[in-house]
């Protein structure tokens, strides 16, 4: 069965209120067709995992603008003024954590774990609500994995079995969320045939990619 589909095809994918992961750093590596996608639809209540609401003009911020999210669990929202005032006025939920654990979070997701241990925010606002365990004389908090139902990805080159290549820095999130969510759609720059990417140069397995869409 072919991969491949086109952009409304994708979007037939997603319903109101699902946990989307977004791929990007600041908007960087972000499958901005099928954002636009979303933005052209009349769904909303999403919760969205991702490093950051990026600006109001790009990526994930173009949501907070049109008002589709009700939650961002990010690690930053500084450059997205938006984000700050609807979390402000109680209109977006917005769970900040730190970077590299909610790198690690994604990454326990897609890999079966409970949890990953961390050192990071013991003994700051970070712990609240948290497990706070002692192993060794040191303190960790028990941060919980996170999975989504849809993963929405960006790739400079995919072949039709799905095979992944990523371009230097716009791989950051993607391959992580491609293991953490029930289904993956990635937006590709190129689409090749099978074989035409050299095994060695596959950053995600096509085993984790269900659709294509060409960017």
């Amino acid at each position: 069965m072919s991969k491949l589909i086109n952009i409304q095809q994708a979007l037939g994918n997603i319903r109101d209120g699902m946990t989307l992961m977004i791929g990007g750093f600041l908007a960087v590596g972000t499958p901005e067709n099928l954002v636009d996608g979303l933005v052209g639809s009349n769904m909303n209540n999403f919760t969205v995992i991702g490093n950051d609401t990026s600006f109001p003009d790009k990526g994930i911020g173009k949501l907070v603008v049109n008002r589709q999210l009700q939650k961002v669990i990010v690690s930053h929202i500084g450059t997205n003024p938006e984000t700050g005032r609807q979390m402000n006025a109680g209109e977006l939920i917005v769970e900040l954590v730190p970077q590299g654990s909610l790198a690690e979070k994604i990454r326990a997701g897609g890999a079966g774990l409970g949890g990953v241990l961390t050192p990071t925010g013991v003994g700051t606002i970070v712990e609240e609500g948290k497990q706070r365990l002692t192993i060794d004389g040191q303190d960790y908090l028990l941060e919980r994995p996170l999975k989504a139902d849809v993963a929405l990805l960006k790739a400079y080159k995919a072949d039709k079995a799905g095979n992944l290549v990523f371009r230097r820095t716009a791989r950051n999130f993607n391959p992580i969320m491609a293991m953490a969510a029930d289904l993956v759609i990635v937006e590709a720059e190129n689409i090749v045939e099978v074989g035409e990417i050299d095994p060695d140069l596959v950053m995600t397995p096509g085993i984790f990619v269900d659709w294509i869409v060409q960017a």
